[in-house]
C-alpha cells in the first residue's frame, strides 16, 4: 500500500497530463500509433531490477530440448556488468511504467525498443546501446539501474537484430567458438538484410521513439537526451553524436568498437592473435612471454597476457579466456557479414588478409559504409581499459582518439573553443569483460569509472562545468579534475 501511495504521489507531481488515469498504458501505446508492433506495457512497483519483472526471462528451450539462443535477457545483462556484489548499489525503489516491443518498421520483424519512465522523473532521458549482439535488456544492471534511480526515463534496443542459434559445420554461416571447437553458432546478424549499417539508425529511431512515448506520458519533451553504449553499443554512441546531434545532448561510450575502411579494423586484429595463439599456448613452455607468437600477438596491438592460472584444471591465461570466447568467432562473424566470399575455414581464420581482401573483394566497402569518422557534433567521453584483449586499447580507443583530433583539425578549430569536448579515460588494467576480474584480480572493472563520467558528462553540458582532462585512471583511483602524473595515455597497458 505504501508503494500505491508513493506511486501516485510521483504521478501526481511530474505527470499531470495522465494523472487522472490508473492505468497510463492505454495512452502511452496510443501515441505510438503503428509504430510498435507485440506491444507489452505495465505499471511497475520497481524499475530496478530488484523486481524480477523489469527483465524477462531467457527464451525457454526448443521442444527438442536445444536452448533458445536469440532471445537472452537475463544472460544479455549479465555480459557487460559485473556479479554482485560490484554491480550498481540499488538504493531505492523506482516505481513507474515499462514498455517492450518490436518496431513495427523493421522489416525483419527483429528490431526491438524498450522504455521505461519512472514515476518522479528528473526531465531528461538516456539512450542505451547493446553490445555484441545483444538484447535490449543488455544494460540492465549497467546502465538502467543506474539512471532510473537518478530520476531519468531509459529506453534501449537491440541494433534490429536477435542474437544467435546453435547450428552445425555444414551451415554456411556458422561460426565455432574457437579453432578447438564443435560448436557452432549462426548470428542472425550474418543473415540477408542486416547489414552493420543498420546499428546506427536503430539507435536513433530509439531516441525517436523514446522522445515520443516521454512528451506523451509526462506531459511535456525531456529537456536533454543522452546516448551511453558498451563495445558494439559504443560504437553505437559515437555515431549518434556524430550524426544526429538533433536527437542527443552527448554520449558516454565504455569500450567502443572501432570501424575503419581501411584500418585498423576488427578484420586487421583478430587475425594474428588466432595466428599465433595455439604455438603460444602449446609451446616449450607454453604461455612463453619471450616466445615469437606473443611477441607477433602483442606486435598486434594487444596487451600483455597474464600468466595462467587453472580453472576447471585447465592452465587458463587472459589471452585464453579471450581465445575461447571471442577471437575467432568474431572474426567469422564479421567476415561473413562484410567479405561473404571468402573461405572462412578453408582458406583459414588466422590467416585473413584484409589488405590484400580489400583488391579481392568489396570488404573495404563494406566496412566503409559503417566506419566511424570523428566529426563529433555532441560532447563524448570514451572509457576505456589498457588490458582489453578484444578491443585492444590503441587500436579502437585511442584510434578514435586520434580520429576526432584529426577531425577537429580539419575544421580549422585546434584551440577546442567551438569544437564538442572530447575526452579519453582509460583505466589502467580495465579489460573488456568485468567478469573476467573474477579469475584475475589484478584487472580493473571499468563500469564505475562509465558511470561517473556519465555524471561529468551531464554537469558538462548542464552546468557547463569544465570536463577533466583526458587521463589515465590509476588502479584503484577515479577520473581526476587535475590530474598530475597520471594526464594522456597510460604509460603501461599493465602494472601489478
Amino acid at each position: 500500500m505504501r508503494i500505491q501511495l508513493a506511486c501516485c504521489v510521483a504521478v501526481l507531481s511530474s505527470a499531470a497530463a495522465f494523472a487522472d488515469s490508473k492505468d497510463p498504458c492505454p495512452r502511452l501505446l496510443a501515441a505510438f500509433g503503428n509504430r510498435l508492433a507485440d506491444a507489452k506495457c505495465f505499471v511497475s512497483t520497481d524499475l530496478t531490477t530488484t523486481n524480477e519483472a523489469t527483465t524477462p526471462l531467457n527464451n525457454p528451450p526448443f521442444p527438442n530440448g536445444l536452448p533458445d539462443l536469440s532471445f537472452t535477457p537475463r544472460t544479455d545483462r549479465n555480459t557487460i556488468s559485473p556479479d554482485a556484489p560490484n554491480r550498481t548499489p540499488i538504493d531505492k525503489i523506482v516505481p513507474g511504467v515499462q514498455l517492450q516491443a518490436r518496431i513495427a518498421s523493421d522489416p525483419t520483424g527483429q528490431g526491438r525498443f524498450l522504455l521505461r519512465l519512472p514515476n518522479d522523473w528528473n526531465g531528461r532521458l538516456v539512450v542505451a546501446g547493446a553490445s555484441g549482439t545483444r538484447s535490449e535488456f543488455n544494460g540492465d544492471f549497467a546502465w538502467s539501474d543506474y539512471v532510473v534511480q537518478k530520476g531519468y526515463a531509459y529506453a534501449s534496443q537491440n541494433k534490429g537484430v536477435l542474437n544467435l542459434q546453435l547450428t552445425t559445420a555444414a551451415d554456411p554461416l556458422g561460426c565455432r567458438l574457437n579453432p578447438t571447437s564443435r560448436t557452432f553458432v549462426h548470428f542472425f546478424d550474418n543473415d540477408p538484410g542486416q547489414q552493420f549499417t543498420r546499428w546506427a539508425s536503430f539507435m536513433a529511431q530509439a531516441a525517436m521513439l523514446a522522445r515520443r512515448g516521454v512528451e506523451s506520458h509526462y506531459g511535456r519533451e525531456a529537456r536533454r537526451t543522452y546516448a551511453v553504449g558498451t563495445s558494439n553499443g559504443g560504437y553505437q554512441v559515437r555515431r549518434a553524436v556524430e550524426l544526429f546531434p538533433g536527437l542527443f545532448d552527448g554520449g558516454v561510450d565504455w569500450e567502443g568498437t572501432y570501424v575503419d575502411g581501411g584500418a585498423p579494423n576488427l578484420l586487421t586484429d583478430l587475425p594474428p592473435a588466432i595466428l599465433n595463439f595455439a604455438d603460444y599456448a602449446n609451446g616449450t613452455p607454453a604461455f612463453n612471454p619471450d616466445s615469437t607468437a606473443a611477441k607477433n600477438i602483442r606486435a598486434a596491438g594487444y596487451p600483455p597476457d597474464l600468466p595462467p592460472v587453472p580453472v576447471g584444471g585447465v592452465a587458463t591465461s587472459l589471452w585464453s579466456l579471450y581465445s575461447n570466447q571471442f577471437w575467432e568467432v568474431t572474426q567469422c562473424q564479421w567476415q561473413k557479414r562484410n567479405d561473404p566470399t571468402y573461405d572462412t575455414y578453408g582458406s583459414g581464420t588466422g590467416t585473413y588478409n584484409y589488405i590484400a581482401r580489400l583488391s579481392a573483394s568489396d570488404v573495404g566497402a563494406q566496412i566503409a559504409a559503417f566506419a566511424t569518422s570523428g566529426r563529433i557534433r555532441r560532447p563524448l567521453i570514451t572509457v576505456a581499459g589498457t588490458m582489453d584483449s578484444l578491443l585492444p586499447i590503441d587500436r579502437h580507443a585511442r584510434a578514435y582518439a586520434r580520429k576526432v583530433a584529426e577531425a577537429q583539425a580539419e575544421r580549422g578549430d585546434d584551440d577546442g573553443d567551438d569544437q564538442p569536448a572530447y575526452r579519453l579515460y582509460e583505466v589502467q588494467n580495465g579489460n573488456h569483460i568485468e567478469n573476467f576480474k573474477n579469475t584475475f584480480a589484478q584487472l580493473e572493472f571499468i563500469q564505475p569509472h562509465a558511470q561517473r563520467a556519465f555524471d561529468l558528462l551531464v554537469k558538462s553540458v548542464e552546468e557547463r562545468a569544465a570536463l577533466p582532462p583526458s587521463q589515465c585512471i590509476p588502479h584503484g583511483g577515479q577520473i581526476q579534475a587535475t590530474p598530475t602524473t597520471q594526464a594522456g595515455h597510460c604509460a603501461n597497458l599493465f602494472v601489478p
